[in-house]
C-alpha cells in the first residue's frame, strides 16, 4: 500500500529500458538527491571504510569552487553540486529591488556580485567535468554566518540534473552540461535573511520547488522536461528549509513537506492538500523520512517534535490516532534524521547527542548519548554497512554500530570544516567541506 518511490520518482526515465530491479541491483552506483537513493540517508549497499584521516584512506581531494553547503548528488561517475562564487566585482541591486532594509544577522549585507554555479565532477578522478554559471548577480539579501549563497543540493536521474538556486531562478541540464531550460520563480524574504535552501524533488514527471518565505509561500509542480507550470499552490507558512519528499500510497504519489504550521501532503498530479497536521517547532529545517506506512518528521528549534505519521490518511491529523508515536525532547534543528534498517537516529538540535527509536512503535533504544568528538553538527547522518556516520563542523566524523546499544567504533578527522551532508556510493563515501571535496575508499 505504501511505497517510497525511488524508482517511480528518480529514474522513471528507465523504465522503458530495463525492468525496475535492474536499477535495484545497481544501487551501490547512485546518490542521486538528498539524503540518498531512498531519501533517508542511508545506503543499504555501501561499504565506505570506518576510518580515514588526511593520510588515510583517501583516494582524492579537491579545492571548490567558491562556496556552498550544497550536498554532493552520484550518479554513475558523474557528481554534481552547486556553488556561489565571489567575484570582484560590485553589484547594485536588481531594479525589482524594494530597498527595503533586510536585516542581516551576522554582517554587512553583500556588495559583491556572484556567480551561481553547477559543476560536475568525475568521481573516479575529482577532475572537473563541466562548470555551468547559470547567474551572475548581486544577492538582493544575505545569508546566516554559517550559510551560504549555496546551500542547495541538485537532483538527477542519469540523463538530467535540476538545480534550484531559489532567487537565482530553477535549471535542468542534461549530465553533459547541455542547457534545457531556466525558470524565474521570484526573489524571496527570508527570516532575518537567514538565506535559502530548500532542496528540489522529483516526483514522476514533476520536479517540486518549495518557495516558503516571509512574503507568499508557493509550492511548485514543474515540468521537468519543459520547467513549465503544471501547478502552483500557496502556502500558509513563513521561511522553512525542508526539501519535500515524495511516496507512493495507494497507486498515488503524494509529496510531503515539513514546515512549522502544518506538516502537509500534497497530490502530486492535481497540488490538492490530501493531509496536513501540526505539532512541529518554529524554523523546520529537516526533511522527513518515510518507512513501515509512516512518515517520520523533526523539528528542533525552541522545542522538540518527533512525530511518526501514518500514511493513507487524509484531512486534519492533528492530534489524531494517525500519529502512531512521537517525542517531545532531544531532536535536531538542522540535520535530518536517519532511517536505517528498523531504526530511525536523531540529533539533539545542534549537538553530537544521539537517539535511537524503533520506527515501527517509538521504543527507545537509547536517548541522548553523547558523541564525546563532536561540538556541533549541521550534517545530516547516513548509513551504511551496519554502521552510522555523524559528521560534525569541526571536520571530525564519528562512527557507531547500528544496534539498540549505544557504541563508537571510530573518530576520524580531516583539516576542513564541513557543514554539507555525506553521500555514500559503493565503498566510498564524499565529505564536501567548506574548501575541499574528500573522496574517501579503501
Amino acid at each position: 500500500m505504501y511505497k517510497f518511490t525511488a524508482l517511480t520518482v528518480v529514474v522513471g526515465f528507465l523504465a522503458a529500458l530495463a525492468p525496475a530491479d535492474v536499477y535495484a541491483g545497481s544501487g551501490s552506483d547512485y546518490w542521486p538527491m538528498w539524503r540518498g537513493p531512498d531519501a533517508t540517508g542511508a545506503a543499504e549497499r555501501g561499504n565506505p571504510p570506518l576510518t580515514w584521516s588526511e593520510t588515510e584512506n583517501i583516494k582524492w581531494k579537491v579545492k571548490l569552487p567558491g562556496q556552498g553547503s550544497s550536498s554532493p548528488v552520484i550518479w554513475g561517475d558523474r557528481i554534481f553540486f552547486q556553488a556561489a562564487i565571489k567575484t570582484d566585482a560590485k553589484g547594485t541591486p536588481a531594479s525589482s529591488d524594494t530597498g527595503e532594509k533586510r536585516p542581516f544577522h551576522g554582517g554587512k549585507a553583500p556588495t559583491n556580485v556572484y556567480k551561481f554555479d553547477l559543476v560536475c565532477m568525475d568521481r573516479k578522478t575529482g577532475k572537473t567535468l563541466w562548470q555551468k554559471t547559470v547567474s551572475e548577480v548581486l544577492p538582493h539579501e544575505g545569508h546566516h554566518p554559517t550559510g551560504t549563497f549555496a546551500s542547495y543540493s541538485p537532483v538527477t536521474d542519469g540523463k538530467y540534473v535540476w538545480a534550484s538556486f531559489g532567487s537565482r531562478g530553477v535549471y535542468c541540464y542534461d549530465v553533459n552540461g547541455n542547457h534545457k531550460w531556466s525558470r524565474d520563480l521570484g526573489k524571496m524574504k527570508t527570516r532575518n535573511a537567514f538565506g535559502e535552501g530548500a532542496s528540489p524533488a522529483l516526483a514522476g514527471d514533476a520536479l517540486i520547488v518549495l518557495m516558503d518565505q516571509e512574503g507568499d509561500s508557493f509550492v511548485y509542480a514543474l515540468d521537468k522536461k519543459t520547467g513549465k507550470t503544471i501547478w502552483k499552490k500557496s502556502r500558509d507558512e513563513a521561511t522553512s528549509w525542508s526539501t519535500p519528499v515524495v511516496v507512493e500510497v495507494e497507486g498515488k504519489l503524494q509529496v510531503i513537506i515539513n514546515a512549522s504550521n502544518r506538516i502537509r501532503s500534497y497530490d502530486v498530479k492535481t497540488g490538492k492538500v490530501i493531509w496536513q497536521c501540526g505539532g512541529m517547532t518554529a524554523n523546520a529545517i529537516p526533511s522527513p523520512v518515510i518507512g513501515f506506512g509512516k512518515v517520520f518528521c523533526t523539528s528542533g528549534f525552541r522545542g522538540s517534535s518527533l512525530l511518526a505519521i501514518e500514511l493513507g490518511r487524509t484531512g486534519d491529523l492533528t492530534d489524531s490516532d494517525a500519529i502512531k508515536w512521537q517525542v517531545d525532547e532531544a531532536t535536531p534543528y538542522v540535520p535530518s534524521p536517519l532511517l536505517y534498517g528498523d531504526k530511525i537516529y536523531v540529533c539533539s538540535v545542534l549537538k553530537g547527542i544521539v537517539s535511537c527509536y524503533e520506527a515501527k512503535t517509538g521504543k527507545p533504544h537509547f536517548v541522548k548519548k553523547r558523541l564525546d568528538a563532536i561540538k556541533e553538527i549541521y550534517a545530516s547522518p547516513t548509513g551504511a554497512a551496519g554502521r552510522v556516520y555523524f559528521v560534525s563542523r569541526e571536520g571530525k566524523t564519528q562512527v557507531i554500530k547500528n544496534s539498540g546499544k549505544f557504541q563508537i567504533l571510530a573518530t576520524n578527522t580531516l583539516d576542513d570544516k564541513i557543514d554539507a551532508s555525506p553521500a555514500i556510493v559503493g565503498d566510498q563515501i564524499f565529505l564536501k567541506g567548506k574548501t575541499h571535496l574528500y573522496c574517501i575508499a579503501k
